[in-house]
């Protein structure tokens, strides 16, 4: 996956189905997450679509998330917000503005609000697994 910020450039020149592809690409080049991993407890509340996270540690002090979803653009979407804070260290993760990071793709006004409303869930759910490590 690209970097944030060369995602972000490509973004605002794209039209809104190609922005469309992108979300959906993005979500295609997860790691996989093992079903195993999809449980109740890695499920994230007040999603339309169904989003799993899973954190572990990476190879340094840095938390690396799994994550999926049952929905392609709700998956390019979480692999979205994962852009934001993949393998930082957990206080990182914690001083790391999500919503200021993901502001220039404008997702409230590019998908229909079912597609976006579970995006504050995703981050508190990050955010709350960052502050117990």
């Amino acid at each position: 996956m690209s970097d944030l910020a060369e995602l972000r450039d490509e973004y605002e020149f794209l039209d809104a189905d190609d922005r469309y592809r992108l979300l959906i690409d993005l979500g295609r080049a997860l790691e996989p997450m093992p079903e195993a991993l999809k449980t109740d407890a890695t499920l994230v509340r007040g999603c339309s679509a169904s989003v799993w996270v899973y954190p572990t540690k990476g190879d340094g002090t840095g938390l690396h998330f799994l994550a999926d979803s049952n929905a392609a653009i709700t998956k390019g979407i979480i692999a979205l917000v994962l852009k934001t804070v993949q393998d930082k260290a957990p206080a990182d993760i914690l001083a790391t503005d999500i919503e200021g990071e993901l502001a220039p793709f404008d997702l409230r006004n590019q998908l229909s609000s079912n597609r976006t409303q579970g995006i504050p869930n995703m981050i508190a759910l990050i955010r709350e697994t960052a502050g117990r490590y």
